[in-house]
C-alpha cells in the first residue's frame, strides 16, 4: 500500500511538472523561429484569437441553454403563513337563507408544492432548435475571420522585420567597404597622389552609411515589438527571427490566372450564415399566429392548523394535470409588421451578398494589379543592382588605377548602396502584396 501511494505521489509531480514545461514551451519560441513557427504561436496565443473561442464557447453554450426549454421544467416551492385576521365569507343560513359572514381557514397554513411541465410546442424553443447549427456555425466562421487577419497582419510584421534587417546588414557591409576605401584614399593622399578631397569624400560617405544604419537598427528593435504585439508574444522575451532570403524570393511567385469566387471569402460564407438566421427569424414571426402548447402537474402538500406548534401534524394533500394553451388573437397588426420587417431584413442581406461581390472583385483587382506592379519593379530594381555592383566594381579598379577619380567611386558607392536597398523594399512589397492577393481570392483557410 506504501508503494502504491508512492507511485501516485511520483506520478502527480511528473505531470505537474510535464504541463508547467508545456506551457513554458507554449509561452515562449525556439531559438530559431521561421514564419510557420510564428503563425502558430500567434493562433495559440494572440488574444483576439483567445478572445474568438471563447465566443464560440458562449455562442455554444448560450444555444445549449435556449434548447434547455425542451425538456420538463421541475420546480418545487414552500411557504408558511399565519393570520392575524381570518378571512370571512358569507354564507347563507340554512333556515333564513340570510347571507352570514363565517370566518374560514386556520390561523396557520403551511404549503409545499412540485411543479412538472413540459412544453409541446413554442416558438422560442422551435426556433432554438432550427438555429442552433447556424449560430454554431457563425461563431467558427467569426473565428475564422480573426484567424486569417491574424495571419496576414504576423506574416507582413514578419517580411517587414526581416527585410528590414537584411537592409541594416547591408549598409553594415557597405560600411566594411567604405572604411577599406576611405584607408585607401588617405594613403593616396599622404602619399600625395590625390588631395585631401578624396578621404574627405570617404568620410562624409562613411558618416552618412553609419548613421543611416543606426536608423535602421532602432527600426528592426521597433519593428520587432509590433511582431510579438501582433503575435501575443511577450513584449520583454527575446524572439530570434530565421529566414532564407532565396526561399522569400521563391515565396514571392503567384499564380496571376486565378479567378476570385465571392464563395470562398469568410466574409460571404459569414453573411450566408446571416441569411439563413434572417430566414428562421421570418419563419418565427409568421408562427406567431400558432398557440403555446405545454403540459403541466402538480402535488401539493397543505398544512392547516390553529396552533402552530402542532401546524405540520395535519396534511391535507391535493393534485392536479392539466393542458395550457395560450394563443393572442388580437395585437393590434403588431405581428403582421413584425414579419414584413423579417422579410425586408432578408432583401436587404441579398443586397449585402451583392454588394460584397462587388467589393470582392474590386479588391482582387486591385490587390492583383498591386502585385503585378511590384513584381515588375522588383525585377526590375534587382537588374539594377546587378549592374551597379558591375558599375562599382569597373570604376573602383579605375580609380586604382588612377583613371578616374574619387567621385566617380562615391557616386557609384551610393549607386550600389541605393539599389541594393531598394531591392529589399520592392521584395518586402511583392510578399505584402502576394498576400493580399490571397486574402481577396480566399485562399488563406483555417
Amino acid at each position: 500500500m506504501k508503494n502504491y501511494w508512492f507511485i501516485c505521489f511520483i506520478g502527480l509531480l511528473l505531470s505537474l511538472h510535464s504541463e508547467a514545461f508545456a506551457q513554458k514551451m507554449s509561452d515562449t519560441l525556439g531559438q530559431q523561429a521561421q514564419l510557420p513557427d510564428c503563425i502558430r504561436y500567434a493562433l495559440d496565443n494572440q488574444p483576439a484569437i483567445r478572445q474568438s473561442l471563447i465566443d464560440q464557447e458562449i455562442a455554444d453554450r448560450t444555444v445549449r441553454s435556449a434548447l434547455a426549454a425542451w425538456y420538463p421544467q421541475i420546480g418545487a416551492g414552500y411557504n408558511v403563513l399565519h393570520y392575524l385576521k381570518l378571512p370571512v365569507t358569507l354564507i347563507p343560513d340554512a333556515a333564513t337563507g340570510e347571507r352570514r359572514p363565517v370566518a374560514l381557514g386556520a390561523k396557520n397554513t403551511s404549503t409545499a408544492s412540485f411543479s412538472l411541465s413540459q412544453t409541446l410546442f413554442s416558438r422560442d424553443v422551435l426556433l432554438a432548435s432550427q438555429t442552433a447549427d447556424a449560430y454554431r456555425v457563425q461563431a467558427s466562421q467569426a473565428t475564422t475571420d480573426t484567424k486569417i487577419a491574424v495571419v496576414v497582419n504576423v506574416s507582413k510584421a514578419f517580411y517587414d522585420v526581416i527585410l528590414t534587417q537584411r537592409q541594416a546588414d547591408v549598409l553594415a557591409e557597405d560600411i566594411v567597404r567604405l572604411q577599406r576605401s576611405l584607408q585607401d584614399a588617405t594613403n593616396q593622399y599622404q602619399s600625395g597622389v590625390v588631395d585631401k578631397t578624396d578621404p574627405q569624400r570617404a568620410r562624409i560617405a562613411l558618416n552618412n552609411t553609419i548613421a543611416q544604419r543606426k536608423q535602421f537598427q532602432d527600426q528592426v528593435g521597433a519593428k520587432y515589438q509590433i511582431l510579438k504585439q501582433l503575435m501575443g508574444y511577450p513584449p520583454t522575451k527575446l524572439i530570434n527571427l530565421t529566414y532564407d532570403t532565396l526561399q522569400l524570393v521563391n515565396d514571392a511567385a503567384l499564380d496571376t490566372t486565378l479567378l476570385v469566387n465571392p464563395a470562398s471569402r469568410i466574409e460571404y460564407q459569414l453573411l450566408q450564415t446571416q441569411g439563413r438566421l434572417l430566414e428562421a427569424n421570418v419563419r418565427y414571426n409568421r408562427w406567431s399566429y400558432l398557440p403555446t402548447v405545454s403540459a403541466n402537474a402538480n402535488y401539493n402538500l397543505l398544512y392547516q392548523n390553529n396552533v402552530f406548534p402542532q401546524l405540520y401534524t395535519q396534511n391535507f394533500p391535493n393534485s392536479l394535470i392539466g393542458l395550457s394553451v395560450a394563443m393572442p388573437i388580437f395585437q393590434g397588426g403588431r405581428r403582421i409588421q413584425q414579419t414584413k420587417i423579417a422579410e425586408l431584413q432578408v432583401k436587404r442581406l441579398q443586397w449585402d451578398l451583392a454588394g460584397l461581390t462587388s467589393s470582392i472583385d474590386a479588391e482582387y483587382a486591385q490587390a492583383l494589379a498591386t502585385y503585378k506592379g511590384n513584381l515588375a519593379n522588383y525585377l526590375a530594381l534587382r537588374e539594377n543592382q546587378l549592374l551597379a555592383e558591375d558599375v562599382y566594381r569597373v570604376i573602383n579598379l579605375q580609380y586604382r588605377s588612377g583613371v578616374r577619380s574619387y567621385l566617380d567611386v562615391t557616386i557609384a558607392e551610393a549607386d550600389l548602396r541605393t539599389a541594393r536597398l531598394n531591392v529589399f523594399n520592392a521584395l518586402n512589397q511583392v510578399l505584402v502584396s502576394k498576400l493580399d492577393v490571397q486574402r481577396s481570392l480566399g485562399q488563406i483557410r483555417f
